[in-house]
């Protein structure tokens, strides 16, 4: 690149064009302008007449100087100047390439993809031998291998971040032992977080030459499950923005939606990021068909939590009265207040102690029961990590011995206290504000509830310690105690409202959830299954864009490996352990990462502003000024109005067609800009293109690829469309505007697209575009219907597809190239499914076709698997076999017509439904037998 000071210029040897400039100057100044010839029979008539508007012996000075101007800056617009453009110091040594493999890096992976393969591809042309580290944790110890460039670039753009945080080899000293001769230039690609050995890493680079680091362009932002009593989430980002968090599960009709949107609380500084409190505040109903959090508008795995056992239902046990009391005490009995209080959001059990025992429940309740016989059992059962909660009673108040009654938080008095009785001096007492640190933080208290009867805590030192709710002259009304592994909860009054309203109020109900969500999840299952199981195996897993993925190929991870957070072998995901289920989620806190002794590019720092767009909008408007100023000297000397009118016109339009073209002139994307763009979408916007729809299943994915090879290869010799090669899309991360067809195989461990995918899938319908489904299961199992499979509901349930039905006989599909009867593929004889025609359509008397629809169906699903059926080799022979013999290869054959057909359809419409040729082509044919012989 050439810089005259602050402006450079990609190709200089443009630059001597302007040389011509004087010599067009003088060129044009001798040469006066081309005379008129006028035909005129009359030369009698013409004898005395004297040219009234003589023309100009010369150009006038200024017309040439305007035309020059534009051609000089047509020049100087194809010499591609940039305005202070970034000019990277020459460099001969081995280059190293490193790019953080995180989750972090998901948001925008394709850019550092871009970034990763200008700079391997700039090495690869000065010769210079490179290396690339993915810092992802899966390679090796050994030492680096420096290779020429090139051949990393397919590694390169078949990479995708993990779904666990960056993270490098332990020894840097060892990866770098074997480094080419000359400094190393290292460029980092970083996600702006310090994860194990960067520090170290960035160290031993430095002392072997110069670190240029390109920082993220996006901030980070990770959602992770709050440690605490009761279930919530923090959101940590490295800005001040609160996005909403959306609470993803299954709507009534089983399909994946964004059921509720939680509101971040108030922020707070730490290590240089911000922490937001996230309430999981949703009915319990809502909550417990929760399946994900995810803050809306990030794609990676650390924007995800999976919701397991720690955010489901608890399973309560009720040990209360007799059940064999009157029925009309049913209603009195305290059991039925806990029961309309807990039932929507937990799952109860009742009976005996010994009998809820034995169901290993999460939550014990005892309402009014002293002296059990099972207290043994209990006790342990609490040590273990289960919740107890106690009711008092008039049971309770009663016993002699209740100063040796276990499993109690606090020592209590006998008797109990009546504040508003008939007989007590005092009046009924209201509830104290809950404390800010405890279950109740944030709970209202209504005006009304008051409490007539308690049970007193023996004063000590420790009861404040051990009191959860007081009442208003600071006497305990519930307390707690750690006992083990679990806890022991007293509420001093009755579950009724014998002692108080308590029970009559919301409040109730919201406090005894409270408790409820303390709880560790199945105390004695927990035990028995990390005795019996010490390994965890994966179920469901998250992909760095955090999709959800299917758990193969994976060993199951020992208790011990699963407690130090996600990586290579144990990714993001949910892990079963007998009946229970814990969620591997990637997110968490995290530091930011300093980069001392390297360069640390500007975010968003551009190599230079292209010119090339003004200076080509300048040429157009001088041309436009040339076309005017021309017109001008035109109708002067022009000999007739409508000669003048003539040239007028045609200068008009000429101005109007250059002023047109300024916008797009303008709008020209800078190069730098241009660079990251898929090449493949970019061919796209050039030439018909047909993609498919990656799986992440490779034998799939070539499958798809090879069979629009076949094709597009039929295309091209049978038909005037001539497609390029296929290309493979992926929802999350393509753009879709710039195709018309994609082919969908469908299959049964095929991660679902993610919101945004599914935003702009709907946008590509809309636009005009067409999703071939294929299940390519033939309808083995005779289900009907276009597809009843659970894969085809979970991929296609977020589409805006329209009612669907077979294709009919007469649809334009059966004629848009060839005339077929049936739409085979590597199977035949199962229906294939497309936009059903609207209400009352029917076919007209003499009419060949039905006009089904104004445009394309916008979705065709079966399951003939036709992309095996077109697949061909390099050499173009067919690569899977159909049926035998002769009969096989027509079945092909009609296949390739069926996709030819399809691509018709797509590009031309139903344009042969059109009636307005059928009376031309009727005449046609009646001229033609009329002069057959």
């Amino acid at each position: 690149m050439l810089l005259l000071g602050p402006l450079g210029f990609a190709a200089p040897w443009l630059l001597a064009a302007l040389i011509a400039l004087p010599v067009l100057w003088v060129i044009l100044r001798a040469m006066p302008p081309a005379p008129k010839r006028i035909v005129f029979p009359g030369i009698a008539l013409l004898a005395g007449l004297a040219d009234r508007a003589p023309l100009a012996s010369r150009t006038p000075w200024w017309l040439l100087l305007i035309r020059l101007a534009a051609v000089a800056a047509l020049i100087l617009a194809f010499a591609g100047p940039v305005w202070r453009p970034v000019v990277q110091a020459p460099a001969d040594g081995p280059l190293l390439v490193v790019m953080d493999g995180g989750y972090g890096t998901a948001l925008d992976w394709p850019a550092r993809q871009a970034r990763a393969e200008r700079a391997l591809t700039e090495a690869a042309a000065a010769g210079r031998p490179t290396a690339l580290v993915m810092a992802n944790g899966r390679d090796g110890q050994g030492p680096l291998v420096f290779q020429p460039a090139d051949t990393w670039l397919a590694g390169l753009r078949g990479a995708r971040p993990a779904p666990w945080s960056s993270r490098l080899p332990d020894d840097p000293q060892a990866a770098l032992a074997a480094l080419p001769d000359g400094s190393l230039s290292t460029l980092w690609i970083a996600d702006g977080t310090d994860h194990p050995n960067r520090a170290a890493w960035l160290s031993a680079l430095a002392d072997r030459g110069a670190v240029t680091v390109v920082p993220p362009a996006r901030p980070l932002r990770t959602l992770s499950l709050a440690e605490g009593e009761t279930p919530s989430l923090s959101l940590i980002s490295t800005d001040e923005a609160a996005p909403g968090i959306e609470a993803i599960g299954p709507d009534p009709q089983g399909i994946e939606r964004a059921l509720a949107s939680l509101t971040p609380g108030d922020p707070v500084a730490q290590d240089g990021t911000i922490l937001r409190p996230v309430a999981i505040d949703l009915p319990p109903e809502l909550r417990n068909r929760i399946t994900r959090f995810q803050i809306a508008g990030e794609g990676h795995a650390g924007a995800v939590v999976l919701a397991d056992d720690r955010t489901r239902r608890r399973k309560v046990a009720l040990v209360g009265e007799a059940a064999d009391q009157a029925e009309g005490q049913q209603l009195l009995a305290q059991t039925h207040y806990l029961r309309q209080a807990l039932a929507p959001s937990a799952d109860l059990v009742e009976g005996t102690l010994g009998d809820v025992l034995d169901a290993a429940p999460d939550v014990i309740i005892l309402v009014d029961q002293v002296q059990l016989a099972e207290i043994g059992d209990l006790g342990l059962w609490v040590d273990q990590g289960g919740l107890l909660i106690r009711f008092a009673g008039p049971r309770m108040a009663g016993s002699d011995r209740l100063l040796d009654e276990p499993l109690l938080p606090v020592a209590l008095r006998q008797g109990g206290r009546d504040i508003g009785g008939a007989l007590s001096w005092g009046d009924p007492r209201g509830l104290a504000p809950f404390a800010a640190d405890g279950p109740f933080a944030g709970l209202e208290l209504p005006g009304d509830v008051e409490v007539r009867a308690q049970l007193m805590a023996q004063p000590g030192p420790d009861l404040a310690g051990r009191t959860l709710a007081a009442l208003t002259d600071n006497t305990p009304l519930i307390t707690r105690d750690r006992l083990g592994q679990g806890q022991v909860v007293l509420v001093h009054v009755t579950a009724n409202a014998e002692w108080s309203n308590l029970p009559l109020s919301g409040l109730f109900v919201q406090m005894m959830e409270r408790l409820v969500a303390t709880a560790r999840l199945t105390p004695t299952e927990q035990a028995s299954d990390d005795r019996q199981q010490p390994f965890w195996t994966p179920e469901t897993l998250l992909d760095g864009f955090g999709r959800t993925a299917p758990a193969e190929g994976l060993s199951p991870v020992a208790a011990a490996d699963l407690a130090q957070g996600p990586g290579p072998d144990r990714p993001a995901g949910i892990y079963a352990a007998g009946e229970r289920r814990q969620a591997l989620n990637a997110g968490g806190p995290f530091a930011r990462a300093t980069w001392p002794g390297a360069t640390v590019e500007a975010v968003g720092a551009t190599t230079g502003r292209d010119l090339m767009g003004a200076l080509l909008a300048a040429a157009a408007l001088l041309l436009a000024v040339d076309a005017l100023a021309s017109a001008w000297l035109a109708r002067g000397r022009g000999r007739g109005q409508g000669q003048g009118r003539r040239t007028g016109a045609r200068a008009t339009t000429t101005t109007l067609v250059a002023l047109a073209m300024l916008p797009a002139l303008l709008a020209t994307t800078p190069r730098a800009q241009a660079q990251d763009l898929d090449p493949d979408l970019m061919r796209a916007a050039s030439e018909v293109a047909l993609a498919y729809v990656m799986t992440g299943d490779a034998e799939i994915d070539g499958a798809s690829e090879q069979g629009l090879a076949g094709l597009s290869m039929a295309l091209r010799a049978r038909t005037s469309v001539e497609p390029g090669a296929p290309i493979g899309i992926d929802p999350d991360t393509d753009d879709l505007s710039l195709l018309t067809f994609l082919y969908w195989p469908v299959t049964d461990g095929q991660p679902a697209p993610g919101p945004q995918a599914y935003l702009r899938l709907n946008a590509f319908l809309r636009s005009g575009g067409m999703i071939l489904f294929d299940t390519r299961d033939g309808d083995i199992a005779g289900m009907g219907g276009p597809d009843m499979s659970d894969a085809l509901r979970r991929l296609a349930a977020p589409l805006d597809i329209p009612p669907l039905a077979p294709v009919p006989d007469d649809h334009v599909l059966t004629r848009a190239f060839y005339l077929l009867g049936d739409f085979p593929g590597r199977w035949q004889g199962n229906p294939v499914w497309l936009e059903a025609p609207p209400v009352g359509a029917q076919s007209d008397a003499g009419m060949p076709f039905r006009q089904l629809n104004d445009g394309v169906s916008p979705v065709i699903i079966g399951g003939n698997s036709w992309a095996e059926a077109w697949a061909v080799d390099e050499a173009g022979y067919p690569i899977f076999p159909i049926g035998q013999g002769w009969t096989g290869e027509q079945q092909r054959e009609m296949a390739v017509r069926f996709g030819i057909n399809l691509i018709m359809y797509v590009l031309t419409g139903n344009y042969k439904s059109d009636q307005v040729h059928v009376p031309a082509l009727l005449d046609r044919l009646r001229t033609e037998e009329f002069l057959a012989p």
